[in-house]
């Protein structure tokens, strides 16, 4: 089985957003191990000034985001939202219209139309383990991101979980390859190290469930002694 373009992806994710949804629901209950509270409380935080969102698709997540914030009155932030599928980005438009604060935007992942050090913060929800090139997308997303600035990503794992739940996940995973919403699972081990060849540094890191959650930042630029 070939490696699937990013075209091929991009239109695996052709549905309803709806379906896209519900289809979401059970995937992050059943694949990732996970919870959508888990996953309010660990994005939440991570909205500097001018936020950027990889792989936004329909926006929910993100709209459940922003109201996990405003009931911790957390201040409104500038956000950028980029997808490859046109047809999960329409959803959002629709979602985000008349919001003067959020932009969204077609764009690769890893050839972003933005110039070094434009954001804050960076949120990838639910989405690496979808990059047909993981390394490229690490490494624009660190060029993008101020000195200093965070990205709170999640990375779906091999199952891990006990019998019955590893082997739903299993099975989960195996039907988002052929379908072409997932391009791999990976090892906590292997994602980390390509998160640290990027030149990140790693704040913080848990696995749950079957999901490697990963707060890194850019470092600082270190001044150069004459």
């Amino acid at each position: 089985m070939h490696a699937k373009s990013r075209d091929e992806i991009a239109a695996a994710y052709i549905s309803p957003p709806w379906w896209y949804d519900v289809r979401g629901f059970f995937i992050l209950t059943f694949a990732y191990n996970s919870t959508l509270t888990r996953q309010l409380r660990f994005f939440g935080p991570n909205f500097g000034a001018r936020h950027l969102e990889v792989a936004c698709g329909t926006g929910t997540l993100l709209e459940l985001v922003l109201r996990w914030r405003r009931w911790h009155h957390l201040p409104q932030r500038r956000i950028v939202g980029v997808d490859y599928a046109e047809s999960m980005l329409a959803g959002a438009e629709r979602r985000f219209a008349g919001q003067p604060n959020i932009e969204l935007r077609h764009a690769d992942v890893a050839a972003l139309p933005y110039e070094d050090d434009s954001f804050d913060t960076v949120n990838i929800a639910n989405a690496i383990h979808c990059f047909p090139d993981v390394d490229g997308a690490l490494n624009d997303i660190r060029r993008v991101l101020k000195p200093g600035g965070t990205v709170a990503a999640n990375v779906l794992l091999y199952p891990r979980t006990i019998w019955p739940f590893n082997a739903i996940a299993d099975w989960l995973d195996n039907w988002g390859i052929r379908k072409g919403i997932l391009v791999t699972p990976y090892r906590r081990d292997d994602i980390r190290q390509r998160i640290l060849n990027a030149g990140f540094e790693i704040s913080s890191e848990v696995v749950f469930g079957n999901c490697y959650e990963v707060l890194i930042q850019k470092p600082l630029a270190r001044s150069v002694n004459p």
